[in-house]
C-alpha cells in the first residue's frame, strides 16, 4: 500500500460518505487520500471502523449495520480476507429476506468489484477484513 496523505487514528469511526477503496493490504485500506488501518464497512453515506479481525468474526450481529440502514442496499460484498470459506447460511436468509445479494469472496476481489458497482452508481455495501499482503 502506498504512503497515504493522511493516516485515521486508532479512534477512527467513520469518513461520512462512501468512496471507492485506492489501495489495500498493510493490514488496511486507503481511500480518499487517508489511510486506515484495520477491517472496514463501506456503507451508503459512511464509510466506518469494523472491528471484524477474521471470517470466524463473520455474524450476524457484526453485519448488523448494514441490515439497520435506512438506504437501500442491492448488493453486500464481504471480503473474507486471504482465504475464500463458508459464511453461515443464516447471514445469507437474513440478508435474502431484505432483498440483498450476498457475494463473499477474497478481499481483493471484493474491493474490485466493490469499486466496480460503486462507479456505475449501484445501491453497494462492503464489508471488507484487513488483510497483510494485497494480491
Amino acid at each position: 500500500m502506498a504512503e497515504p496523505q493522511n493516516d485515521l487514528s486508532s479512534s477512527f469511526r467513520h469518513f461520512p460518505q462512501q468512496v471507492g477503496i485506492d489501495a489495500y493490504g498493510n493490514g488496511g485500506f486507503r481511500f480518499a487520500d487517508l489511510s486506515h488501518k484495520g477491517s472496514l464497512l463501506c456503507l451508503p453515506g459512511r464509510m466506518q471502523a469494523w472491528e471484524v479481525t477474521d471470517s470466524a468474526g463473520l455474524t450476524l450481529a457484526s453485519l448488523q449495520p448494514v441490515l439497520d440502514l435506512a438506504e437501500p442496499v442491492d448488493v453486500l460484498l464481504i471480503g473474507l480476507g486471504a482465504d475464500i470459506v463458508a459464511i453461515d447460511p443464516n447471514i445469507r436468509a437474513a440478508f435474502r429476506e431484505r432483498g440483498i445479494i450476498v457475494e463473499a469472496t477474497q478481499t481483493g476481489g471484493a474491493i474490485r468489484t466493490y469499486n466496480v458497482l460503486l462507479a456505475e452508481d449501484r445501491a453497494v455495501a462492503a464489508a471488507l477484513i484487513a488483510v497483510e499482503k494485497a494480491r
